[in-house]
This record gives structure tokens, sequence and C-alpha cells, in this order.
């Protein structure tokens, strides 16, 4: 029995639609606005369009069976092409907070999974209820899941390691490739992997999502305390006579005397605008709108102009100090944006 095209579209686009409703609606940061979603669908829509080409290229001009492609190539091609934004995204620290990962990463394979369906509802107009269903709720619902786990092991290792090099992104990708591959698999049962998707991978991803959210209450807190302490320090009247103060003095030794006063700008700026971002974060959680006003925005130009004076060897130096992470670059973004 068929279905009839109104009919067929619900079941194969709403489900993963909806599930990425759901996502937005729980952030409680609400940091990720609605057009940086939707320009999220659109990277997947044009993924899948690149994945297309590739996979129908390879088939072309290879004998490899299909059961074997579908099954170990393809999901290495789609995986991929889904992870290359998010790539871009974190190494340029536009995405800092778990939360978010998992809403851009879950929306890119959201685009994925609806051009994919749309693509097969208008090319096979014959297909029957249920492969729709496995379709919409199981495949659809795979590639946003594959994704978004993709972002939260890599933020997770980026965070552990404070670092963006390429082999920190190998382990998030190689766990969406096996989860992409092992659905593939079981659709011999497409009931039996429709079903583990939809159950089982909802579950797992809003867990991640409620632990990242106190995770990040707990960095705001512990963070803001310390900035605000460092920041008590550097104003006090005995900075000098402190530990910090006492190592910035050591450093006159390297650096020049117009060198170490932007060093002591860049600090002072740093922990300032440090606690305004949290700020602006924990104000976001209580319900809150906060804007950025100009003054802030202004200690951020001058941030930046300070960050190229000093250059890379001056925040090697006050790294012991600040102990700058991912997250820590992510916050500044943040404010600019």
């Amino acid at each position: 029995m068929t279905l009839d095209l109104a009919m067929r579209a619900p079941i194969g686009l709403l489900p993963v639609l909806a599930f990425l409703g759901a996502l937005v609606y729980l952030d409680s940061y609400k940091l990720v606005r609605f057009k940086y979603v939707l320009m999220a669908v659109g990277i997947g829509v044009l993924a899948a369009a690149a994945s297309y080409v590739a996979n129908q290229w390879t088939l072309d001009s290879t004998d490899i069976p299909f059961r074997t492609f579908y099954r170990y190539v393809s999901p290495v091609f789609e995986e991929t092409v889904k992870a290359a934004a998010l790539v871009w995204l974190i190494r340029t620290n536009r995405l800092g907070l778990l939360v978010d990962a998992a809403i851009i990463g879950f929306a890119i394979g959201t685009g994925f999974a609806v051009a994919e369906n749309l693509y097969y509802l208008f090319s096979r107009g014959d297909s029957n209820t249920a492969l729709w269903i496995v379709r919409g709720f199981g495949t659809a619902v795979m590639h946003g899941g594959a994704t978004a786990i993709f972002a939260l092991i890599t933020l997770s290792m980026v965070e552990r390691r404070n670092s963006v090099g390429l082999a920190v992104f190998l382990p998030g990708l190689l766990a969406a490739i096996l989860l992409h591959s092992a659905f593939n698999h079981f659709l011999l049962w497409p009931v039996l992997s429709t079903l583990g998707i939809f159950l089982v991978l909802p579950v797992v991803l809003f867990y991640v999502f409620r632990h990242s959210e106190r995770a990040l209450r707990h960095w705001l807190g512990t963070d803001f305390d310390s900035d605000a302490a460092l920041l008590e320090m550097i104003t006090s009247p005995g900075f000098r006579d402190s530990q910090v103060g006492r190592y910035l003095q050591s450093l006159g030794a390297h650096f020049e005397g117009e060198v170490m006063a932007d060093l002591l700008c860049y600090l002072r700026l740093h922990v300032e605008l440090g606690l305004r971002a949290k700020g602006i974060l924990m104000m976001r959680e209580s319900g809150f709108a906060p804007t950025v006003g100009e003054e802030t925005l202004a200690k951020f130009e001058e941030l930046k102009f300070l960050d190229s004076s000093i250059g890379r060897t001056g925040r090697r130096a006050l790294q012991p100090i600040l102990q700058i992470s991912h997250k820590d670059l992510w916050q500044f973004y943040m404010l600019e944006k």
C-alpha cells in the first residue's frame, strides 16, 4: 500500500526536526541563536549533496559491492563531510560549550537527513509506510545523533587536552562512523534498528546534555571565583609582593618595558572580560537577556590589539597565571558576537 506524498513527508521529516527543536528548547543558556541553527541545517543540506556526489562517483568508479559500500564506505564519506564544518567551528573557538556543540552537531545532521529523505521522497514515490517509518524515526535521527556525538566527544577531548590539533578529532569521528555503520548493518531488521536509534540515542543525548549543563555551572562558579580573586589581587596595593606579582617581575628580564606594560594590561583586561562573559552566561541561565555594552566592546577591541602586540611568546609567558583554555577563548568570541 502506498502513501500520498503529503502523508509520507511528515513521517520522514518531522521526527528529527522535533528532536532538534527539543534540544534547542532545553538549552538553559540560549546561546545558539535560531539563525545559527538554520545555518547549521543548511550546512547539513550541502553536506548531503557533497556526499551524494562522492558516493555516486565511488560506486560508478569501483567494483565495490553495494552492500559492502553501504555498510563500510558511505558512513566514512558522510560522517567526515558532516564533521568538517564542526572541525572549523571548534578550531576557531566558535563552539565552547558541550550543549552548543550538541545542538549545532544535531542541526547539521538534521539538514543532512532532511535533504536525503526529500530525495528519496521524490525519487521513490511508491515506497511503503514501513520504509518511511524507518527513514523518519531511525535513519534521520541517526544522522543527527551521530554528528552530535562527534561534536560532544571532540569538544570534550579539546577541553581535556587543551589542544585543537587534528588528533583530537579522530575519536569522535570514529565513533560517528561506527554508529552509522552499525545502523546500516541492522537494516535487515528495520524495526530493531529503528527502535534502537529512536529510543536509545535520544536518552543518551539528553543525559549528556544535562550532564554538560551541570559541568558548565560548576565551571562558571569556580572560574568566576578564581577570576574575581585574581582581579582583586591585581588591583591591590600589595600586588608586587604577591606570588603572581613576583612572577611578572621575573619576566622583566626577558621582555622590554613596553612589552611588560602590555602584558600587565592584557592580564587585567583578560580577567575583567572573562568575568563579564561568565556574568552574561549566569544571567542567561537565570532567564535574563543581557546585552554587551559599548564599554565592554571597546575593552574587547583593546584586548585584541594587545594580543597581537604581546604575540605568542607573551601569551605563553602568561599561561601559568591565566591557564587559558579553549573555553576561555570561546567566551571572548561570545562577547564579540
